[in-house]
């Protein structure tokens, strides 16, 4: 046989090869994963899946997480000197004398101006608007499709709840219903959200209280 028929005997055997009878089959692939990668969670270990601990991912090392956790301990940190005020660890915690605590000492290291009630409206509306209602009374979505308990109103309950233990709650979440928010926010976003509770509390107006810029007892 001749080079030449060798190689046209050899494109028909691959080209019926890559035919089947199943209609989901793509047949024979060429570098599948090219175009067609597994997907791999992040920070998940896929050290004990049998798939990934297969010879070629082994050999590949990818049998590992796709990212790494922070190692224990770490801390954020920005470079920015307007933001040192939110480098310190979180002092108070998550106990039931940490939250009390929170709540006599823990005071707000940045000045509640319409700016920040702005900013912490936008994110309250991503984050806490779907149990909490756009009033924070209690009625969001979630509450009213899903009938779980409502949260406590601003206007009610949780009128007179001190800013420590607004910011210490979505620091670490709160009863069985609030998870916490400390992954999600930063700091500086928290205070903005608490500050905008503030302004539900007082009825969407800002209080003389929060005007002043006091220096705070912690952060």
């Amino acid at each position: 046989m001749s080079t030449r028929n060798a190689i046209t005997a050899s494109l028909a055997l691959a080209l019926m090869a890559s035919c089947d009878g199943d209609p989901n089959s793509p047949g024979v692939e060429y570098m599948p994963d090219m175009y067609r990668s597994p997907a791999v969670e992040a920070y998940v270990d896929y050290g004990q899946d049998p798939y990934f601990r297969s010879e070629e991912f082994v050999r590949k090392q990818r049998n590992r997480p796709s990212a790494r956790k922070p190692v224990e301990g770490t801390i954020a940190f920005s470079a920015d000197p307007a933001k040192a005020q939110f480098n310190m660890p979180y002092p108070f915690p998550n106990t039931p004398e940490g939250y009390e605590a929170a709540g006599a000492q823990l005071k707000s290291p940045i000045v509640m101006t319409e700016a920040t009630v702005d900013k912490g409206k936008a994110i309250y509306a991503k984050f806490c608007q779907h149990c909490h209602g756009d009033k924070g009374a209690g009625d969001g979505p979630v509450v009213n499709n899903g009938k779980y308990p409502p949260p406590g109103s601003y206007s009610g309950p949780l009128k007179d709840l001190p800013e420590g233990k607004i910011f210490h709650s979505l620091t670490y979440g709160r009863n069985v219903g609030m998870g916490p928010h400390a992954s999600l926010l930063s700091k500086e976003e928290r205070w903005m959200v608490t500050h905008y509770v503030q302004y539900l509390q007082n009825g969407e107006k800002m209080t003389r209280d929060a005007m002043a810029a006091a220096p705070p007892v912690n952060q």
